[in-house]
């Protein structure tokens, strides 16, 4: 039996909790003793539920089958707009902040039903708007670097696990927030495709753009985590037959292009494609004239939506999100935001998969280094808007088309930061995703946490 548990797989606890060679009460143990010593570096969590967890976690101790729990005795973080009972939903700031909410979010009770156990709620920028993760409470930062940010929206969580402060921690993701920051921090990060998991998250999910994911440092413990989520039993992923994989590095949005590191990324993971057995033929998806002001203005509308639903519209939120907000109803009202035009796109992306063409589209993730961690929240609108647009175009199609998109490390760029690609499939393709990753993930192991963590926890005492 390890000193901790700390730094191990989530597949590695649940078989450990299983068989009995280790309790939930001692690996989440463990963990929180992680947390309180490390988190004051990255940042990563609003809160901890520390009472509340240890009690969970001996409820699945005393549970008298384990047999049937793939996630039993698994630490697991949620990001903090999600409603797990007994918590504020924060939303990013204290000026978004809820009230303590009644009931779990379904995804919450699926994680609790696998045996998971909630040991606290991740960070994120006000309203989830931003690609990074800061509030005039905190900065939270990459832990490969603490100088830059670990991406947003999702960014506490990547941080979280990249740090080695949960095994796997949970997303979501409206235009890239489980990918962006699944890149910037070197994980496995996986958005699901429209309507695969309950959504069931602000006012009409974002126009159908948001979904919950998964992040992680193994395709394994990704792909255990998104079956969970999904409501499926978890199986072995399989070998995917020959595929015939398009490969792009065009931008979605004009005057943006994936700098150096990025198109090096997107290379080695041709290499590791064609080395896995499968075709790779250069071309572009069909992005329409306009999809980045389109895209925008949804983005906009999206957040008014959702603000005015939860009543945040007199909130004291920070002034880029104000600007935002207001950006949003102008485009509400003008009409900007049209389904047809999200179908059409829709439709349009399935055909680039259909009738034999291709099964997997490969992109760059990213298109520059991830940005500088600092008090984002602090400037303006339009220095935040177009920093996200720069350093993160590839992702928020996907959302629009409602695609299952995923990232997946390739390996570290010369800066010392991670280097990674994602890849796109049609609907229902996630499994295929995951084990295309998989591929990745033999033939060319990624390191799974950030250089020097976990650091080195204490001994048990317990």
């Amino acid at each position: 039996m390890p000193e901790t548990w700390v730094g191990a797989t989530a597949k590695q606890i649940a078989r450990a909790v299983r068989r009995g060679d280790a309790s939930a009460t001692q690996v989440v143990a463990d963990h929180l003793d992680y947390i309180r010593a490390n988190d004051d570096q990255v940042h990563a969590f609003r809160a901890l539920r520390e009472s509340e967890a240890a009690f969970e976690a001996a409820e699945v101790d005393d549970q008298p089958d384990l047999g049937h729990l793939p996630l039993a005795g698994v630490p697991v973080a949620l990001k903090e707009n999600t409603p797990i009972a007994g918590l504020p939903t924060w939303r990013g700031s204290a000026a978004a902040r809820s009230e303590v909410a009644e009931a779990d979010h379904e995804v919450v009770r699926r994680l609790r039903g696998a045996g998971a156990v909630i040991v606290g709620v991740t960070r994120m920028p006000e309203l989830g708007l931003w690609a990074t993760t800061d509030d005039d409470s905190a900065v939270t930062r990459n832990p490969w670097n603490f100088e830059r940010t670990p991406g947003g929206s999702s960014g506490g969580s990547a941080a979280a696990v990249a740090s080695g402060l949960v095994p796997i921690a949970h997303g979501n993701d409206g235009l890239g927030s489980i990918r962006i920051p699944a890149a910037c921090c070197g994980l496995v990060g996986l958005k699901p495709g429209r309507g695969v998991v309950p959504a069931q998250l602000g006012r009409e999910d974002w126009f159908g753009l948001v979904e919950h994911g998964i992040l992680a440092t193994t395709v394994a413990d990704a792909a255990v985590g998104f079956s969970v989520l999904a409501g499926r039993t978890p199986g072995k992923l399989e070998h995917p037959p020959r595929l015939r994989v398009a490969v792009s590095l065009r931008s979605p949005v004009a005057g943006t292009a994936a700098d150096a590191a990025n198109r090096e990324a997107v290379s080695t993971a041709t290499n590791l494609l064609v080395e896995a057995g499968h075709d790779t033929v250069s071309a572009d998806p069909a992005y329409p004239v306009g999809l980045g002001l389109r895209g925008m203005a949804t983005w906009f509308a999206a957040a008014y939506r959702d603000a005015e639903d939860a009543g945040l519209l007199d909130a004291k939120l920070q002034p880029r999100s104000r600007r935002h907000l207001r950006m949003g109803r102008w485009a509400w009202n003008r009409g900007l935001i049209r389904e047809e035009d999200r179908e059409g796109f829709r439709e349009r992306s399935i055909a680039f998969f259909g009738d034999g063409n291709y099964d997997v589209l490969l992109t760059p993730a990213l298109a520059r280094t991830p940005l500088p961690a600092r008090s984002w929240s602090a400037r303006g609108w339009l220095a935040n808007v177009t920093a996200c647009l720069r350093f993160a175009p590839y992702a928020a199609p996907w959302n629009v088309a409602g695609l299952p998109a995923l990232t997946v490390p390739v390996g570290v760029r010369p800066d010392g930061l991670p280097a990674a690609v994602q890849l796109v499939g049609p609907p229902g393709s996630e499994l295929t995703l995951l084990a295309i990753a998989g591929q990745f993930e033999l033939l060319h192991a990624w390191r799974r946490h950030a250089p020097g963590f976990p650091i080195t926890a204490p001994a048990r005492t317990r």
